[in-house]
C-alpha cells in the first residue's frame, strides 16, 4: 500500500505506532518497523541515557525506518534533541509546544520532522515553517489530547495544506485506515491498539483492564482546566474527577496526578494509577503479534477501500 507517507519514510504500509510514554520503547518500536510499520521511541519522563540506548537498541533489531516521539513540555527536550541528532533516526514526531524552532536543527541532522497538531492554524504554520508532513490526532486519542474530533481536524485540516496528513485519535482498525484515506489523509498513527500486542513491554495488568473495557469506560481527567488526558475510569479518575469538579486548586490535582500513568504502566496498579487508552476500545479483544495487528488492519482496509467503488454505481 503506498501513498505519500510510504514515500516519505520509506516504509511498506502507512502506519506509525504512537508514542506512549512509559511505554513507546525500543521492543515495541523494532516489531513495528520490522512489520512494515514506522516505530516509534516515546521519550516522556525519560533522560538522555535511556533515550541513547533506545535508540540504539532499535538499530539492532531492525535496518527499517523509525522514529522518536518528543514531548516538547519536558525540561530535557533540548538535550534529548541533540541524542536524535547525534544518533541519527528517520523521523521525530513532536507534541505537547511549539515544534518550529526545532525543524532546522532537526533537518540539517537529516531528520524528518512529523508535528502533532491540533488545529487548522498550527498546522500552516508549521508547514510553513518547514514541516515535512503533519499528524492529526482527534480527542478521542489516549493520553493528552485537545478540543477537536479525529474526524473534525480531516475535515478541516486536510484541504488546508499540501504537505502529507497523517490521521489520529480512536483509529484501531482497518475501518480507520480506509476512512482516514477516503478523506485525504496519507496514513494513521495507532496507539492504543499497539497496547494490545505481544511486544508491548506494559504490565500485564494494564493489558487486562484494556481488554476487559467497555466503550463507556473512557473518561477525559483535566478538561475543565485546559489540559485533558483521556484514559480509563477507575478509582484514580473518579478521585480526580471529584476534586475537579469541587474546585480543588491545581497544585492539589497535579500532585494527585504525578506518578499515575507509570504507576498503571509499569508497576501495573490499574486502580490507582492512570490506564491511557483512547475510546475506541471494543475491537481490544485478545493480545496479538505487532506483525498480526499491522498485516489484519491492512488486509482490512484494503478490502474496504477494493469495494468502495461498488457504493456509488
Amino acid at each position: 500500500m503506498k501513498t505519500r507517507l510510504t514515500e516519505l519514510l520509506g516504509i511498506e504500509y502507512p502506519i506509525i505506532q504512537g508514542g506512549m510514554a512509559w511505554i513507546s520503547e525500543a521492543i515495541l518500536a523494532g516489531a513495528v518497523s520490522q512489520a512494515g510499520g514506522a516505530g516509534v521511541i516515546a521519550t516522556g519522563g525519560r533522560d538522555i541515557a535511556w533515550v541513547r540506548e533506545e535508540i540504539r537498541k532499535v538499530k539492532a533489531m531492525t535496518d527499517k525506518p523509525f522514529g522518536v516521539n518528543i514531548a516538547l513540555l519536558w525540561k530535557n527536550k533540548e538535550e534529548i534533541i541533540d541524542v536524535v541528532c547525534e544518533e541519527g533516526v528517520s523521523f521525530v514526531t513532536l507534541g505537547a509546544g511549539n515544534p518550529v524552532p526545532y525543524i532546522e536543527k532537526l533537518h540539517k541532522a537529516g531528520i524528518k520532522v512529523l508535528p502533532v497538531i491540533p488545529n487548522v492554524k498550527l498546522a500552516k504554520r508549521v508547514e510553513e515553517n518547514g514541516a515535512d508532513a503533519i499528524i492529526i490526532e482527534g480527542m478521542e486519542a489516549g493520553g493528552h489530547i485537545g478540543t477537536l474530533t479525529t474526524m473534525a481536524l480531516m475535515t478541516q485540516v486536510i484541504p488546508a495544506v499540501k504537505i502529507p496528513v497523517v490521521v489520529a485519535g480512536g483509529i484501531v482498525d482497518g475501518r480507520g485506515l480506509a476512512a482516514a484515506l477516503i478523506m485525504g489523509g496519507e496514513g494513521i498513527q495507532m496507539g492504543t491498539r499497539f497496547l494490545a500486542s505481544k511486544e508491548c513491554q506494559a504490565h500485564p495488568n494494564f493489558k487486562k483492564r484494556l481488554l476487559e473495557a467497555v466503550d463507556t469506560d473512557s473518561v477525559v481527567t483535566g478538561y475543565s482546566r485546559g489540559h485533558g488526558v483521556r484514559g480509563l475510569k477507575n478509582e484514580f479518575t473518579e478521585k480526580y474527577l471529584a476534586l475537579e469538579r469541587a474546585g480543588a486548586p491545581q497544585e492539589e490535582l497535579d500532585r494527585l496526578a504525578t506518578g499515575t500513568n507509570r504507576l498503571a504502566a509499569v508497576e501495573g496498579d490499574v486502580v490507582n494509577g492512570f490506564v491511557q487508552a483512547g475510546q475506541s476500545l471494543t475491537p481490544l479483544t485478545e493480545i496479538l503479534p505487532v506483525k498480526g495487528i499491522i498485516e489484519a488492519t491492512i488486509r482490512e482496509a484494503r478490502e474496504l477501500l477494493l469495494n468502495a467503488p461498488k457504493l456509488v454505481r
